[in-house]
Protein backbone atom coordinates (compact mmCIF):
# COMPACT_ATOMS: atom_id res chain seq x y z
CA UNK A 1 0.00 0.00 0.00
CA UNK A 2 2.96 2.92 0.58
CA UNK A 3 3.96 2.04 -2.84
CA UNK A 4 0.85 3.17 -4.09
CA UNK A 5 0.74 6.43 -1.74
CA UNK A 6 4.13 7.05 -3.19
CA UNK A 7 3.00 6.43 -6.84
CA UNK A 8 -0.18 8.66 -6.37
CA UNK A 9 2.18 11.52 -4.62
CA UNK A 10 3.99 11.85 -7.23
CA UNK A 11 1.45 11.78 -9.80
CA UNK A 12 -0.02 14.78 -7.56
CA UNK A 13 2.98 16.70 -7.70
CA UNK A 14 3.45 15.93 -11.76
CA UNK A 15 -0.49 16.87 -12.25
CA UNK A 16 0.54 20.27 -9.88
CA UNK A 17 2.93 21.07 -12.24
CA UNK A 18 1.01 20.93 -14.87
CA UNK A 19 -2.00 22.87 -13.27
CA UNK A 20 0.53 25.51 -12.71
CA UNK A 21 1.34 25.40 -16.69
CA UNK A 22 -2.22 25.57 -17.51
CA UNK A 23 -3.27 28.28 -14.88
CA UNK A 24 0.17 30.20 -14.66
CA UNK A 25 1.44 30.40 -18.72
CA UNK A 26 -1.87 29.25 -20.47
CA UNK A 27 -4.31 30.72 -19.01
CA UNK A 28 -2.17 34.44 -18.34
CA UNK A 29 -1.42 34.26 -21.92
CA UNK A 30 -5.22 33.85 -23.19
CA UNK A 31 -5.98 36.74 -20.71
CA UNK A 32 -3.34 39.22 -22.21
CA UNK A 33 -4.63 38.42 -25.57
CA UNK A 34 -8.38 39.35 -24.76
CA UNK A 35 -7.34 42.03 -22.86
CA UNK A 36 -5.25 43.82 -25.60
CA UNK A 37 -7.66 42.38 -28.52
CA UNK A 38 -9.74 44.82 -30.96
CA UNK A 39 -13.15 44.93 -30.70
CA UNK A 40 -13.97 42.21 -33.51
CA UNK A 41 -11.48 40.17 -32.02
CA UNK A 42 -13.24 40.07 -28.51
CA UNK A 43 -14.98 36.92 -28.17
CA UNK A 44 -13.26 35.04 -29.80
CA UNK A 45 -10.45 35.83 -27.45
CA UNK A 46 -12.72 35.65 -24.18
CA UNK A 47 -13.61 32.04 -25.55
CA UNK A 48 -9.96 31.19 -25.47
CA UNK A 49 -9.85 31.93 -22.02
CA UNK A 50 -12.92 30.31 -21.13
CA UNK A 51 -11.28 27.50 -22.64
CA UNK A 52 -8.28 27.14 -21.20
CA UNK A 53 -10.00 28.06 -17.82
CA UNK A 54 -12.24 25.22 -18.22
CA UNK A 55 -9.13 22.68 -18.64
CA UNK A 56 -7.75 24.41 -15.53
CA UNK A 57 -10.69 23.17 -13.60
CA UNK A 58 -10.31 19.90 -15.13
CA UNK A 59 -6.76 19.81 -13.88
CA UNK A 60 -7.54 21.01 -10.72
CA UNK A 61 -10.37 18.32 -10.16
CA UNK A 62 -7.76 15.57 -11.53
CA UNK A 63 -4.69 17.19 -8.81
CA UNK A 64 -7.13 16.98 -5.79
CA UNK A 65 -8.19 13.40 -6.81
CA UNK A 66 -4.85 12.01 -6.65
CA UNK A 67 -3.52 14.65 -4.19
CA UNK A 68 -6.62 13.23 -2.13
CA UNK A 69 -6.07 9.45 -2.77
CA UNK A 70 -2.41 9.52 -1.61
CA UNK A 71 -3.44 11.52 1.56
CA UNK A 72 -5.85 8.54 2.40
CA UNK A 73 -3.05 5.89 1.08
CA UNK A 74 -0.14 7.44 3.70
CA UNK A 75 -2.88 8.01 6.35
CA UNK A 76 -3.98 4.32 6.29
CA UNK A 77 -0.19 3.16 6.65
CA UNK A 78 0.11 5.13 9.55
CA UNK A 79 -2.95 4.00 10.98
CA UNK A 80 -2.49 0.06 9.95
CA UNK A 81 1.26 0.00 11.28
CA UNK A 82 1.27 1.80 14.28
CA UNK A 83 5.09 3.55 14.03
CA UNK A 84 3.51 7.03 14.80
CA UNK A 85 0.02 8.11 16.36
CA UNK A 86 -2.41 6.41 14.56
CA UNK A 87 -5.12 9.18 14.88
CA UNK A 88 -2.48 11.72 12.52
CA UNK A 89 -3.01 9.07 9.99
CA UNK A 90 -7.29 9.23 10.57
CA UNK A 91 -6.59 12.92 10.53
CA UNK A 92 -4.37 12.37 7.13
CA UNK A 93 -7.20 10.50 5.45
CA UNK A 94 -10.04 12.76 6.53
CA UNK A 95 -8.09 15.71 4.79
CA UNK A 96 -7.59 13.14 1.90
CA UNK A 97 -11.47 12.77 2.10
CA UNK A 98 -11.87 16.48 1.68
CA UNK A 99 -9.51 16.66 -1.58
CA UNK A 100 -11.51 13.81 -3.17
CA UNK A 101 -14.21 16.02 -2.57
CA UNK A 102 -12.89 19.21 -3.38
CA UNK A 103 -11.44 17.27 -6.84
CA UNK A 104 -15.57 16.26 -7.59
CA UNK A 105 -17.31 19.74 -6.94
CA UNK A 106 -13.87 21.54 -9.33
CA UNK A 107 -15.16 18.57 -12.02
CA UNK A 108 -18.82 19.37 -11.79
CA UNK A 109 -19.47 22.83 -11.00
CA UNK A 110 -16.00 24.69 -11.53
CA UNK A 111 -14.76 26.73 -9.04
CA UNK A 112 -17.57 27.85 -7.18
CA UNK A 113 -19.36 28.28 -3.55
CA UNK A 114 -20.19 25.24 -2.65
CA UNK A 115 -16.28 24.04 -2.83
CA UNK A 116 -15.59 25.83 0.21
CA UNK A 117 -15.99 23.83 3.30
CA UNK A 118 -14.41 20.67 1.59
CA UNK A 119 -11.33 23.33 1.03
CA UNK A 120 -11.24 25.30 4.46
CA UNK A 121 -12.09 21.70 6.38
CA UNK A 122 -8.97 20.24 3.78
CA UNK A 123 -6.57 22.74 4.89
CA UNK A 124 -7.32 23.04 8.42
CA UNK A 125 -6.83 18.75 8.70
CA UNK A 126 -3.68 19.01 7.04
CA UNK A 127 -2.40 22.02 9.42
CA UNK A 128 -3.42 19.88 12.57
CA UNK A 129 -1.90 16.87 11.39
CA UNK A 130 1.24 18.27 9.76
CA UNK A 131 1.97 20.16 13.62
CA UNK A 132 1.30 17.19 15.38
CA UNK A 133 3.80 14.62 12.92
CA UNK A 134 6.24 17.43 13.23
CA UNK A 135 6.39 16.74 16.86
CA UNK A 136 5.91 13.60 16.85
CA UNK A 137 9.07 13.85 14.37
CA UNK A 138 11.15 15.82 16.78
CA UNK A 139 10.24 13.76 19.90
CA UNK A 140 11.21 10.31 18.54
CA UNK A 141 14.34 9.12 19.70
CA UNK A 142 17.15 8.35 17.61
CA UNK A 143 18.43 4.90 17.36
CA UNK A 144 22.07 4.35 17.56
CA UNK A 145 23.83 2.03 15.05
CA UNK A 146 26.22 -0.10 16.90
CA UNK A 147 29.87 0.47 15.94
CA UNK A 148 31.60 -1.56 13.85
CA UNK A 149 34.78 -2.49 15.59
CA UNK A 150 37.90 -4.47 13.71
CA UNK A 151 40.36 -6.18 15.72
CA UNK A 152 43.57 -6.97 14.09
CA UNK A 153 44.61 -10.56 14.62
CA UNK A 154 47.74 -11.12 15.79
Amino acid sequence: MNRFALLAAGAAVALYGVLQAVDGVGLKQAVNALASAGEGDKAVRFAGAEVVRWLEWAVRSYHSFVFGLALILFGSVIAITGRLSRPIGYLMALSGLCYLAQGWIIGSSGFSSANQIPTLLGIGLILVWTVWLLIAALRMKTVALPETTSKATT
